[in-house]
């Protein structure tokens, strides 16, 4: 899905950039994907995992999400440094149209600046523009209240817990939460 780049004011004052990935960014993207599984046990993977993205299939990624009329990936930018990315991924099964799917990440030192929030927006308004789709999901796992405020900000609900479905290096056991976001629509 297409996406004009948008300028935000982030809470510091300084201007951040959201738009869509591109082929030079990609340097930037496998590193912050590094640096932010290692910043929090709140991501689905350790940084060792980061070593099976490349370049190559990072570009592939990127041209095949920018071709889909459904689904949308944003990155912004700060000073030139990636600082966050997320992305929509919406359900093309018939039964299933009405979900489309939302995912965040932000690097620690971009924490509490008003990123999240922005880019949430945009994926709603995204999401928004497809009228079969009615419901957004994501999950997020147990303890992270950072996260679970910022998704309850955007109306989203807890529907459901899956017991145990986090296993962290030390044998700890988490629960990973499905939140669901009920899409509002103008009736005509």
């Amino acid at each position: 899905m297409e996406f004009e780049a948008k300028t935000i004011r982030l809470k510091d004052g300084r201007e951040a950039i959201l738009r869509c990935p591109q082929e030079e960014d990609i340097p930037g993207i496998l590193e912050y994907l590094r640096v932010t599984a290692a910043e929090t046990e709140f991501l689905l993977q350790y940084p060792e995992e980061c070593g099976k993205y490349t370049y190559e299939g990072a570009k592939a990624l990127y041209e095949k999400i920018k071709a889909s009329p459904t689904d949308l990936m944003l990155a912004c930018f700060v000073d030139g440094k990636v600082a966050g990315n997320c992305q929509l991924t919406l359900n093309n099964r018939l039964k299933m149209r009405h979900r489309g799917s939302v995912a965040i990440a932000l690097r620690k030192e971009f924490w509490n600046l008003g990123i999240g929030s922005a880019m949430f927006e945009e994926l709603i308004r995204a999401a928004k523009t497809h009228p079969e789709v009615r419901q957004l999901e994501l999950e997020f796992i147990e303890g992270n209240s950072r996260a679970r405020a910022l998704y309850e900000k955007f109306g989203f609900r807890i529907a459901g817990m899956h017991p145990d479905a986090i296993r962290l290096k030390d044998g700890t056991m988490l629960a990973e939460y499905l939140m669901i976001k009920s899409l509002e629509r103008d009736e005509a």
